[in-house]
């Protein structure tokens, strides 16, 4: 069964993209983990807001079992995500990390009651789908324990994984993919309920909700040619992906051009090429509750 959150995406149908892009990214994030766990108190509570998969909770447990345990919350308004999030930290947490999965949204006005205090607040790739960011960012640090934590995952440099020329259709298809990638994101923001603008960065949104000691820093996800195979994989998706968000906003040739790209019976399907590669950088953007 399809479920659609607030902000009309089918996340339950997106899971095995997921799953890889978890897989892909963890080499990078894994120091971004440890790096926002080494500040916290001994056996302290983490929670991830808007869990997904898992990947970056399974990071984190894997970090508090080396420290000598605490506990993994995990948040997230599709089941089928919290259920697979909830057995990939389980399979990685071990005795002495406790792991607690609950059923819910940022927007829920009670969520203070359903989910322990934590130390850290981890919320990657969510506030975006948020009408009122700077609100949602208020709720956060309003979870979190004097003295923890509210780290966010926002922006960075956009993924690239296609040579220039894919020697089908006009070069510079990934380009236009992103371009059109970036007039839905607009689109999806505008119509989002309660939609507010917020015309300022994250960190000063960090310090408007009253966080000090706010720091960005960047985690680089660098995946060269030749790619694994779970990169091929994860291509494929990816471009499908850019293109049913693009809709209408490319043209014909270039909706012909994935078609072709994508299909595991033509001559120029991607997950046959050896020139794939995955470039990019995630932006982690955190704050201390005084």
């Amino acid at each position: 069964m399809s479920v659609h959150t607030h902000d009309d995406i089918d996340w339950a149908d997106r899971l095995a993209q997921l799953r890889m892009a978890d897989a892909l990214d963890a080499g990078a994030l894994a120091p971004v983990a440890r790096r926002l766990v080494e500040r916290l108190p001994g056996r302290p509570t983490v929670l991830d807001v808007g869990c997904g998969a898992g990947g970056m909770s399974v990071l984190f447990a894997r970090e508090l079992a080396r420290r000598g345990g605490g506990a993994v919350v995990l948040l997230d308004a599709t089941a089928a995500l919290l259920a697979e999030a909830q057995r990939a930290v389980r399979a990685a947490a071990g005795s002495d990390v406790d792991v607690v999965g609950v059923h819910g949204d940022l927007a829920d006005p009670r969520l203070a009651e359903r989910v322990p205090a934590p130390d850290l607040v981890w919320a990657s790739g969510v506030m975006h789908h948020v009408g009122d960011q700077q609100a949602a960012l208020r709720s956060l640090a309003g979870l979190v324990r004097p003295g923890g934590a509210v780290a966010i995952g926002e922006g960075g440099l956009e993924m690239r994984c296609l040579p220039w020329d894919v020697g089908v259709g006009r070069p510079g298809l990934e380009q236009r993919l992103l371009a059109a990638r970036g007039e839905w994101f607009a689109g999806m923001r505008a119509g989002l309920p309660g939609s507010v603008a917020m015309p300022y960065g994250w960190p000063r949104a960090l310090r408007e909700a009253g966080l000090d000691d706010v720091e960005s820093f960047g985690a680089l996800i660098d995946h060269p040619v030749p790619g694994s195979e779970l990169l091929r994989e994860y291509v494929v998706h990816r471009i499908g992906w850019l293109a049913e968000s693009a809709g209408d906003r490319l043209d014909a040739d270039d909706r012909a051009t994935v078609a072709a790209l994508i299909d595991p019976d033509g001559p120029d399907f991607l997950g046959r090429r050896d020139d794939l590669y995955l470039f990019g950088a995630k932006a982690i953007h955190c704050g201390r509750l005084p």
